[in-house]
């Protein structure tokens, strides 16, 4: 007589957190391209109160145009010369007339819409060391 086993099914995900976005597949995370950028340039948006319009260097040898909405967290001139983490595949976007071809990465203690903006922290991710712009992240 012969044994079986029941087939082996995929662990269940756990619970998620209220302000917990899906799981994703790692296929899916696979496709990001997160890349070293250094801020050579900051600047107010023209059209918007809380973006930034910033110019990285990417290793790319063109420059790329971001909008980041971190204006009521920092100043545009301690911005110039950070090392950052963007998403380099983000499908570009007209932001207030202003192109944006990326996303940095920031870290937040509160989400955007809380009702308690004030006291939000919005900090910006960085390298540990010096990084030359390019370099990927995984």
């Amino acid at each position: 007589m012969s044994e079986t086993t029941p087939a082996a099914s995929a662990p269940t995900p756990p619970a998620l957190a209220p302000d917990q976005k899906p799981l994703v597949t790692f296929e899916d995370f696979a496709k990001l391209d997160l890349r070293v950028a250094k801020i050579v340039q900051a600047e107010d948006h023209p059209k918007a109160d809380r973006l930034f319009k910033l110019q990285l260097d990417d290793g790319s040898g063109t420059p790329r145009q971001i909008c980041a909405g971190i204006k009521g967290h920092y100043n545009a001139a301690d911005l110039v010369g950070k090392t950052i983490v963007v998403v380099a595949n983000l499908a570009p976007r007209i932001i207030r007339g202003e192109e944006s071809r990326g996303m940095l990465l920031a870290a937040c203690d509160k989400p955007k819409d809380a009702s308690d903006d004030a006291n939000r922290r919005v900090v910006v991710l960085t390298t540990a060391a010096d990084m030359p712009p390019g370099s990927t992240v995984s």
